[in-house]
């Protein structure tokens, strides 16, 4: 076989692509839920005392960008990262799944987290009280969870 002959084969030949996070993602999201998924959140921001957390359900809505959001609470800069951090390393841990993107990681008085069906809002009061994300999204199904002491 010449060089050639051998050089369409190997054009035809289906390439695997390695695995990024979206594909992690992608084939971790077909075996855990959204609610599950939400739930291993909410405990990671509990872990580190996270407060005043909400969760928006925006399956109703068609334009919403993901499913659910979820928001929290943290007192200081050194908070909000170990929320972050915390939700990052216990979700990872107990589902495999890895965020798509994380951002505000700079200042930490909003960090957003993107998790492909669920957005994780962790911010401190200030901004939290300015944007009112809870009041933005409010065709959707507002929970406001009690606080665990």
């Amino acid at each position: 076989m010449g060089l050639d002959m051998r050089c369409r084969e190997a054009a035809v030949q289906p390439r695997v692509k390695p695995i990024n996070n979206v594909t992690k993602l992608i084939y971790s999201m077909k075996e855990i839920t959204t609610k599950k998924l939400a739930d291993t959140i909410i405990e990671g921001i509990r872990n580190r005392k996270g407060q005043r957390i909400v969760t928006i359900d925006l399956r109703k809505i068609k334009e919403a960008p993901v499913e659910m959001m979820i928001i929290c609470e943290g007192q200081s800069n050194t908070q909000v990262s170990a929320i972050s951090d915390e939700v990052d390393d216990f979700v990872r841990t107990e589902t495999h799944v890895h965020p798509l993107s994380v951002a505000g990681e700079e200042n930490a008085e909003w960090i957003a987290m993107d998790y492909g069906t669920i957005f994780v809002h962790i911010m401190q009061r200030e901004p939290r009280a300015f944007y009112d994300i809870e009041h933005l999204w409010a065709d959707g199904k507002v929970t406001e969870l009690p606080e665990v002491l």
